[in-house]
């Protein structure tokens, strides 16, 4: 399935493009993995093309399998298009059915602060309860460490209410907040 979905622009920012990810895109997602506020959250280092390339071959396995639908998150532009790259934003299934889904961010620094993590949130959360609503979809988790506190920002302004903390796990050296979001 190849969805795009967009957001409107809103007084103080421009629109949003959630897109599916492209092979021109390799190169942004090292310079997201290089940034110490991203790589800091991961487990698997991003160095070079081929890092990316594989990155990017996951993701759209995932949307190929119904797994995992991976977007990357772009400017609006007036004619339809979309510019440069903000944000990557996922939806993954972490059990055997559709009834929990797991979603998943990182923000590129120039998008920072802007409300972009927050107004993809929306849209994807908004989108997942629409089409797998038939697949019984009834719960959306967004899990993060407990000192990112960035995350745990978008997570309270998106509706997501913290529902426990999560004990550290490898390769999670640190507990984890677990906030959902229940469909209605």
């Amino acid at each position: 399935m190849t969805v795009t979905l967009r957001v409107g622009a809103t007084a103080t920012a421009g629109g949003l493009v959630l897109r599916p990810w492209l092979p021109d895109d390799a190169d942004a997602v090292i310079e997201a993995y290089s940034d110490p506020d991203i790589a800091r959250w991961t487990t698997s280092p991003m160095k070079t093309s081929e890092d990316a390339l594989r990155w990017l071959e996951r993701q759209w396995e995932g949307g190929e399998t119904g797994r995992q639908f991976s977007f990357a998150v772009c400017e609006a532009q007036p004619d339809g298009g979309y510019g440069k790259l903000l944000c990557d934003i996922s939806l993954r299934w972490n059990d055997d059915g559709r009834e929990i889904g797991e979603v998943g961010y990182w923000t590129l620094a120039q998008a920072r602060g802007k409300g972009v993590a927050p107004r993809a949130l929306e849209a994807l959360s908004t989108w997942a309860f629409d089409a797998f609503a038939g697949d019984g979809l009834r719960r959306l988790q967004l899990i993060h460490q407990i000192d990112n506190l960035a995350s745990c920002r978008v997570a309270e302004k998106t509706g997501y209410r913290l529902d426990r903390i999560l004990p550290a796990y490898p390769p999670y050296p640190r507990d984890g907040h677990v906030h959902v979001r229940d469909a209605g």
